[in-house]
């Protein structure tokens, strides 16, 4: 007879990720999700080892929602049994927030019960916040919290001042409040134990500390499988899979151990790979095992897209090594411009340029106020008095104080409610001293911390980006330059990758094209400061760093830019700068992009080498062609190694 299997999904900050975690992150993660297992007639999780209540029951309160997976034929008992074999996999000890949770269990059961999973945005998430910058700079704290809960049985989440402060996330405080709030709530045994008298593992007192663990394997990411469900789950989701058949009673296997979670911990960070550790003897594995025709422990089984393509048995570290090396070198193959020497690419330096020369304040302040009186009407969150006295009792001030005595709290929203109302209120025209000082405001990193945190119209880059269209010279040139400003900050700069790509674009495209040089000069600087924020992060993608995983690749976007670099190189006969800072461009843009095949059509069909080429000779950039030798140098590398 078959019973009805469910998930109940919580939120471990009680709502504070999805208030919070753009603020922190600069991605918007809705929750830190735990589950259990609903099947008859109780709910099953773990956290203090595997505890059972009644259904909503559990210390956790009341499910944020309830997802129905289907139904089981297997009977309680069979569910028991298997719970009883995989205990002790599941203990206190072995809890880890990012690489072995609640939700962990959740899919093994629902493997076990249903042959289901659990949703994506619940298994991906550890992944998610990984992805960002921050995320990865906490790794080695949550993963120091859990290793001495190991040890001594006491969990104890970091003080702020072990919290890792970056441009990125700038408030170490409320990160450390939101992680004590996760921790506890995650293995917190307050009015957790168990309220049925039918618990199936009864959870250790948490005065007991637990046997400590000799292996680090559970701050590793390796994903455990006790059934058949479990393992082909992760073969269907990763294209590389490397599983470990194992055994308690196997010497040689605690052996080899460390080596497969050492490469673990360094292969599958920037790769779509999974390690998985399948113990012949707990649970279901046998048919696992059964499946591939495993007999002996330690057993290594290489797939590809869910085939088998390697079998080794023993211990043989180098040979594991190898074969994990050759099956990700077939799985993701090397960028081809990985083999080439590109000594002058490799030195352009990748910080952005920034334009940091501060104007006469009081003469902004003066023109602005000007344009505000002259206004025929106004509208907006703040009225024409309003924004004058932000602009000359909180703006201005702040901006004459940089790299002095900068105040160390201060409210950058009036700044933003001021911006929307001139924007509103005011044409491009007269917007110039209004973009000039968010210009100056973005060297800033408590600005730009602050800025991180605003996308869409919330956004002042964005509320002045909207008014780029038609804009005047002085409005463009000035908009160029403080977009350039922006993108010296990571978050920012991918966030204005997401939300804005197609915006600024025009902006340079038409900037690029200008009849004023100095319009063309910080066009092109905009688009170096892009092509470097890109190149940054495939540079640490190919580097297997957690951080690459957030590129934000668009091939329509490459081909686009290429396009009109190269036009734009072609077009230009008098300023040698602008040509070596597009042609820097050109290159970050080329290397290392996925999308190289189809570039490198499109470099042949524009004739790029020769219009790099051109100028190098005489009329191509001035009467001699570039006589600058770093750029020389550059040009004749990109013509000759990365244009067919």
């Amino acid at each position: 007879m078959s019973a009805p299997v469910k998930v109940h999904v919580y939120d471990l900050s009680k709502g504070l990720a999805g208030q919070l975690s753009l603020h922190l992150t600069g991605k918007q993660i809705d929750g830190v999700w735990h589950t259990s297992v609903v099947a008859f007639g109780k709910e099953i999780f773990y956290g203090p080892g595997i505890c059972e209540t009644e259904p909503g029951q559990s210390h956790h309160g009341s499910p944020l929602r309830i997802i129905d997976m289907g139904e089981t034929s297997i009977d309680e008992q069979t569910f028991v049994e298997y719970l009883s074999q995989i205990k002790e996999h599941y203990t206190a000890d072995k809890y880890h927030l990012l690489d072995f949770n609640c939700n962990s269990f959740t899919n093994d059961c629902l493997g076990f019960l249903t042959g289901g999973s659990l949703p994506s945005y619940i298994k991906d998430l550890p992944s998610d916040f990984l992805s960002t910058p921050f995320g990865a700079a906490l790794r080695p704290t949550i993963d120091a919290m859990f290793r001495g809960r190991a040890s001594t049985g006491v969990l104890t989440p970091p003080p702020p001042s072990d919290i890792p402060m970056t441009i990125d996330s700038p408030n170490p405080a409320l990160a450390s409040s939101v992680l004590q709030a996760v921790a506890a709530g995650a293995t917190s045994n307050s009015s957790g134990a168990p309220s049925s008298s039918r618990n199936y593992l009864p959870t250790p007192a948490p005065t007991s500390p637990p046997t400590p663990i000799q292996s680090s394997s559970l701050t590793t990411p390796v994903h455990i499988a006790t059934n058949p469900s479990s393992f082909h789950n992760v073969l269907h989701t990763h294209r590389a899979v490397v599983a470990f058949f194992t055994s308690a009673t196997c010497g040689p296997c605690r052996m080899i151990e460390p080596v497969f979670e050492d490469l673990a911990r360094s292969k599958s960070q920037a790769n779509d790979v999974a390690f998985v550790k399948i113990d012949l003897s707990v649970g279901m594995s046998n048919a696992v095992g059964g499946e591939y025709g495993v007999r002996v422990t330690p057993t290594f089984i290489l797939f590809l897209d869910g085939n088998k393509t390697h079998e080794m048995k023993g211990v043989n570290a180098p040979e594991l090594r190898t074969q994990v090396d050759l099956l990700l070198y077939q799985a993701f193959p090397p960028h081809p411009h990985i083999a080439l020497s590109l000594p002058a690419i490799e030195a352009i330096p990748l910080n952005a340029i920034l334009s940091s020369q501060v104007p006469n304040l009081d003469i902004v302040l003066t023109k602005v106020t000007e344009f505000i009186d002259a206004a025929p009407s106004w509208s907006g969150s703040t009225t024409k008095e309003a924004t004058k006295q932000i602009l000359a009792k909180n703006i201005i001030p702040y901006l004459k104080a940089r790299g002095s005595s900068l105040p160390s709290t201060i409210s950058f929203e009036p700044w933003k409610d001021a911006t929307t109302s001139l924007a509103t209120n005011l044409s491009a025209g007269e917007l110039f001293p209004v973009a000039d000082m968010w210009r100056v405001a973005l060297l800033e990193p408590a600005v730009c911390g602050w800025s991180a945190t605003k996308i869409g119209p919330e956004s002042p880059i964005f509320v002045l980006l909207s008014k780029a269209e038609g804009a005047p010279r002085n409005y463009t040139l000035t908009l160029l330059k403080m977009i350039s400003n922006a993108f010296a900050n990571k978050v920012i700069a991918r966030e204005l990758l997401i939300s804005s790509r197609s915006s600024i674009t025009a902006l340079i495209v038409a900037a690029l094209l200008h009849d004023d040089a100095t319009v063309r000069l910080a066009a092109a600087s905009l688009a170096f400061n892009m092509a470097a924020h890109l190149q940054r992060l495939r540079v640490e993608k190919v580097r297997g760093n957690v951080e690459g995983d957030d590129v934000g690749e668009n091939e329509d976007w490459d081909v686009e830019m290429t396009s009109a670099l190269l036009e734009v190189i072609e077009r230009e006969k008098a300023n040698e700068e602008i040509v070596h800072r597009l042609t820097a461009s050109l290159a970050l843009l080329i290397r290392l992009s996925p999308s190289i095949e189809q570039l490198t059509s499109l470099l042949e069909v524009l004739q790029a080498q020769k219009i790099l080429k051109s100028k190098l000779e005489k009329g191509g950039c001035g009467e001699t062609g570039v006589v600058k030798k770093e750029a020389r140098k550059l040009i004749e590398e990109v013509a000759k190694k990365l244009c067919p």
